[in-house]
């Protein structure tokens, strides 16, 4: 048992993994409350979140990206394969402030992709060994501990491939907050949010980062508890 050897058969490295569930709960928290405050406030123009994406892209040249809706709530994402800015259903045709600045946000990320902005190419390099790091970091740690006990080199490697799911998670994080910067400002500039609506939309991705903040942080301490549990240790 992972505790063994601290205090009896408790682990008090577990407290790690509960700070960072505890982070991820109140962002969550957070960005759905915060959503659906903005979620009851329309914009003056009046534009839906769609048509703000149209609007958007158009206003950086960009035409070759498709905006569609998807299902679900929340879901929305931009994905540089099919160039298509996904809409969830609550924000496709919601004339609300924190549809329109979801909706800008994923546009921020077509820009990004549009202009080669080197973290969004970098998390994308990523991506093939962070999807893999996560699937197999734990099956080789728990069968390592059974083959070759905590100092196996299985273990060790397991370990490995979970950092590098938590370098994902890292670079994630100046994609986000660009391209909510890129939203903001945007949406300004191009009239679509007036006034104190702009200061609205801030709220809503300024709490949309929060997960992302929040997601790093889990990831990032339950690294250090691998490292704290298994690292350089040696069976007798």
């Amino acid at each position: 048992m992972f505790g063994y050897g601290y205090y009896g058969f408790f682990d008090p490295t577990i407290i790690l993994v509960l700070i960072g569930v505890v982070l991820s709960m109140a962002a969550s928290a957070k960005v759905n409350s915060t959503y659906a405050r903005y979620s009851r406030v329309r914009s003056m123009t009046g534009m839906t979140g769609a048509e703000a994406a149209k609007r958007l892209l158009n206003s950086q040249g960009i035409y070759d990206v498709e905006i569609r809706r998807v299902a679900g709530n929340l879901t929305d994402h931009y994905d540089p394969r099919s160039k298509t800015v996904n809409l969830s259903e609550s924000v496709y045709d919601s004339a609300s402030v924190a549809a329109i600045g979801v909706a800008a946000h994923e546009c921020g990320h077509a820009m990004q992709d549009n202009t080669n902005y080197a973290p969004l190419k970098l998390r994308g390099a990523i991506v093939p060994v962070a999807n893999i790091g996560a699937q197999l970091s734990w099956p080789l740690i728990l069968i390592g501990i059974i083959i070759g006990g905590m100092g196996s080199p299985m273990v060790s490697l397991g370990i490995l491939l979970f950092s590098l799911a938590v370098l994902f998670q890292i670079v994630t994080l100046p994609v986000e907050f660009n391209a909510s910067s890129r939203a903001v400002r945007l949406l300004d500039e191009t009239g679509i949010l007036q006034g104190e609506e702009v200061g609205y939309t801030r709220q809503v991705l300024g709490a949309a980062a929060l997960t992302y903040v929040a997601a790093a942080a889990g990831s990032i301490l339950q690294l250090l508890r691998l490292i704290i549990l298994f690292g350089g240790r040696r069976d007798d």
